[in-house]
C-alpha cells in the first residue's frame, strides 16, 4: 500500500504529501488545490453523496452512526494493545499506515453524524478549547492530569 501519512507530512499544501495530493484531485477536482486542502464540509459533502449514491442514508441515523463511530474508535486501541508507552510512540511504518485507516474511519464517521446532526465541528471545538481554558487554568493545572472537579481554587 502506498504510504499517504508520514510524519514529514506537513498541513499545508506546498509541502504535502503527493499522494495525499493525488487523491485530494480525485476527489475534489473542483477545489483550488494548489491553494488548500479541502474543507470539513467539503468532505462531509463527498461523504454524503458516497452515502446516497450506495442508498446508505437509510442506516446513517444518529445512533448508527454513534454506535460505528465508537466501533472504529475501539479498533484504533487494538494497535496499541501490549505495546509499552515508548514502542507506541515509535510506530513502523506500516504501524502507522494501519493506524491512520483507523483514524480515518473514526473521522469519516464523526463527520456523517455532525453532518447528520447539523452540528458546525469547527464551531464546537473552538467552543470547547474555549470551555477548557476556563475549566483548566494553567496556573492551576500545568504539569498535572487530574480532572477539573479534583481542583480547587486553593491548589499551587
Amino acid at each position: 500500500m502506498t504510504e499517504l501519512f508520514s510524519p514529514q507530512t506537513k498541513l499545508n499544501s506546498q509541502s504535502a504529501n503527493p499522494r495525499l495530493h493525488s487523491l485530494i484531485r480525485i476527489y475534489f477536482p473542483l477545489s483550488p488545490l494548489t491553494m488548500s486542502e479541502p474543507t470539513l464540509l467539503e468532505l462531509q459533502k463527498k461523504l454524503a453523496h458516497f452515502a446516497a449514491e450506495r442508498d446508505w442514508e437509510q442506516f446513517h441515523s444518529p445512533k448508527n452512526l454513534a454506535m460505528a463511530l465508537i466501533g472504529e474508535a475501539a479498533e484504533i486501541i487494538e494497535h496499541f494493545q501490549w505495546l509499552t508507552e515508548e514502542q507506541s510512540q515509535q510506530l513502523t511504518s506500516e504501524q502507522q499506515q494501519a493506524v491512520a485507516q483507523e483514524l480515518a474511519d473514526v473521522f469519516i464517521y464523526l463527520l456523517r453524524l455532525s453532518d447528520r446532526l447539523h452540528i458546525d465541528l469547527i464551531a464546537a471545538t473552538l467552543a470547547k478549547i474555549q470551555l477548557n481554558e476556563q475549566r483548566y487554568p494553567v496556573q492551576l493545572v500545568k504539569g498535572n492530569a487530574r480532572r477539573a472537579s479534583e481542583y480547587s481554587q486553593r491548589d499551587p
